[in-house]
C-alpha cells in the first residue's frame, strides 16, 4: 500500500492551467524526484502536496485512507489544514529559519508548539520538553551539526542552514518528506553537504518526495522519477527508465540543459 497518493490534481491559478490532471504515488521508503523545467508545474505540486496551495479537483491519500477531496466543500478550518500538513515536513528552495532563535530552537519549536496541545502537557510539562530538546538535539547530530545548536543562522553558512532546515522538517517525524529544490540557492562545494544529508536519509528508508534539479542525485538516489512538462507527467518510472528513453523529445532537451 502507498504512504501517500495523488490522483487527479488539477490546479489553476485565474484561467492558467497549473496542474493538469497529475497522479503518483509514493511507497514506504522510497524517493522520488520530480524534475522538468522551470514552469512545469513542479513547485506547484509539492505547495498541493503541504496544503499550502489547495488543488481545485482531485483526492489525497495517506496510508489507504482519504486525506483530502477537492470535491468535498465543506470549510475547512485553519486547525483541519494544520492537522493535515503535520504529515508533511518540507524544506524549502530558501532556508526560511527564524533569524532571532538558534539552529535548537528552530528545530524544537514547532514539536514544543504541537505538544502544547496534548491533554497531559500541564502534568507533564518537564519531561515533555526535555524529550522534545533531546530529539531535535539529536536531530541536529544527524545532520552533522551537533556543535552549531547554540549559533544562530546569521552564524553559520547557507549549507549548515539547510541542514537545519532539514533537521526542522524532521522534528515532527512526517510521513512524507519533500524537498523543493534544496540546494538552488547554494554554491556548488556547499551542496555537496545538503546531498550528502539526503542520501544519508534516503539510505534510511525515510520517505521523499524531491524537486530537484541535481540530476545526479535523481539518477543514483531516486526509486522513481517523475518528468513533468507544461503540467502534466510526460514520463515516468524507475531512473534507467525516465532518463535512458529516446522517445521523449522534451525530456532529451530538458536533459541536454540540464548538462
Amino acid at each position: 500500500m502507498a504512504v501517500f497518493e495523488a490522483r487527479n490534481i488539477i490546479k489553476s491559478f485565474g484561467k492558467t492551467e497549473v496542474l493538469k490532471g497529475v497522479s503518483f504515488s509514493i511507497e514506504k521508503g522510497e524517493v522520488l524526484c520530480v524534475i522538468g523545467s522551470s514552469g512545469s508545474g513542479k513547485t506547484t505540486l509539492l505547495r498541493c502536496v503541504n496544503f499550502l496551495e489547495t488543488p481545485d479537483v482531485g483526492r489525497f491519500y495517506l496510508n489507504g485512507d482519504l486525506l483530502f477531496d477537492a470535491a468535498d466543500k465543506k470549510a475547512k478550518t485553519d486547525e483541519e489544514i494544520r492537522q493535515k500538513r503535520l504529515h508533511f515536513g518540507l524544506v524549502f528552495q530558501s532556508f526560511n529559519l527564524f533569524p532571532q532563535y538558534t539552529a535548537l530552537e528552530n528545530v524544537s519549536l514547532a514539536p514544543l508548539l504541537h505538544a502544547k496541545e496534548r491533554p497531559d502537557y500541564k502534568e507533564n510539562k518537564k519531561q515533555i520538553r526535555e524529550e522534545i530538546l533531546s530529539h531535535s538535539s539529536d536531530l541536529l547530530r544527524k545532520v552533522g551539526l551537533g556543535d552549531k545548536m547554540d549559533n544562530y543562522p546569521c552564524q553559520i553558512s547557507g549549507g549548515q542552514q539547510q541542514r537545519v532546515a532539514i533537521a526542522r522538517a524532521l522534528a515532527l517525524k512526517p510521513d512524507v518528506l519533500c524537498f523543493d529544490e534544496p540546494t538552488s540557492a547554494l554554491d556548488p562545494e556547499i551542496t555537496v553537504e545538503v546531498l550528502a544529508v539526503m542520501k544519508e536519509l534516503a539510505a534510511e528508508d525515510m520517505t521523499m518526495l524531491v524537486v530537484t534539479h541535481e540530476m545526479g542525485f535523481a539518477r543514483e538516489v531516486s526509486d522513481k522519477v517523475i518528468f513533468m512538462d507544461e503540467g502534466v507527467i510526460a514520463e515516468q518510472g524507475n531512473a534507467k527508465e525516465v532518463f535512458d528513453n529516446p522517445q521523449s523529445k522534451r525530456l532529451q532537451e530538458f536533459l541536454s540543459v540540464m548538462k
